[in-house]
């Protein structure tokens, strides 16, 4: 059941009672859009975010029709200097959530050992060029961080199209909460993402965020000036973004 659709600024914003709600409306939105774009270009490419967040977007999206083999699926960041088995790692995250249940036309993943790092932000960035693409998941973090641009390393006007960071505790700290590791001495401190201004420059972003932990940041995405203090606030500018909440994390701006 829908609470309320508003639009603030050029942002649409869904409020749903339950999580599920909230996940079956995105799927349906992120589902008739590849469609549309399957039949425009013949082939889809889309970016994939990985956190508890989007598992009800997921589930989902399993159950619409869309043609998987004629999408490219990518993900947005990656943590360095954990193993390439660590179920914690995003790859990982996407390949039990989607990647290992329907036929993609191809997969491209962050992950590389330490010593690699700076060729695997060279290849993906060309990958992203060569398949532009059409339309990125994404979750806001505690911190109003996309992808792992927090507030400390956000720039909306950033010349690279994947970049290292180094994560803040609060960001960190999420992983926890998440139950992704045990504890943030656990959790690394360094990951590749996609950048600020990559993520503008999708035609098209869903944003999926439950859980009462998120309403703090989804008031101030929603009403703080627009500034790297709170990354997430760009979404109002965005030209083709849509928010999905639950009841607990839209509970401020009901």
């Amino acid at each position: 059941m829908i609470l309320k659709s508003t639009k603030v600024e050029n942002l649409q914003v869904h409020i749903f009672k339950t999580r599920e709600d909230m996940g079956a409306a995105a799927a349906k939105e992120a589902a008739d859009y590849i469609n549309r774009i399957i039949e425009e270009k013949g082939t889809a490419n889309v970016v994939f975010a990985a956190a508890p967040s989007q598992n009800e977007l997921l589930a989902n999206l399993l159950k619409t029709n869309v043609d998987w083999s004629k999408v490219r699926g990518f993900h947005q960041d990656e943590y360095i200097g954990i193993d390439e088995s660590e179920p914690a790692g995003f790859g990982n995250f996407l390949r039990r959530a989607i990647f290992d249940k329907v036929q993609f036309k191809e997969l491209y993943f962050l992950h590389c050992r330490e010593d690699q790092v700076e060729a695997k932000l060279s290849e993906y960035a060309e990958l992203l060029k060569k398949y532009p693409a059409d339309l990125i998941f994404l979750g806001i973090g505690e911190n109003g961080h996309l992808a792992f641009n927090d507030p400390g390393v956000a720039d909306f006007n950033d010349p690279k199209v994947v970049k290292v960071v180094e994560l803040d505790d609060v960001c960190r700290q999420q992983q926890v909460n998440d139950g992704c590791f045990p504890n943030i001495d656990a959790v690394p401190k360094r990951a590749m993402t996609l950048t600020m201004s990559f993520i503008m420059s999708v035609p098209k972003a869903i944003c999926v965020v439950p859980t009462e932990r998120k309403a703090n940041i989804i008031y101030r995405t929603l009403n703080d000036p627009i500034s790297v203090d709170c990354p997430s606030t760009i979404l109002r500018k965005h030209s083709n973004a849509s928010l999905y909440l639950d009841e607990n994390s839209g509970q401020k701006v009901l």
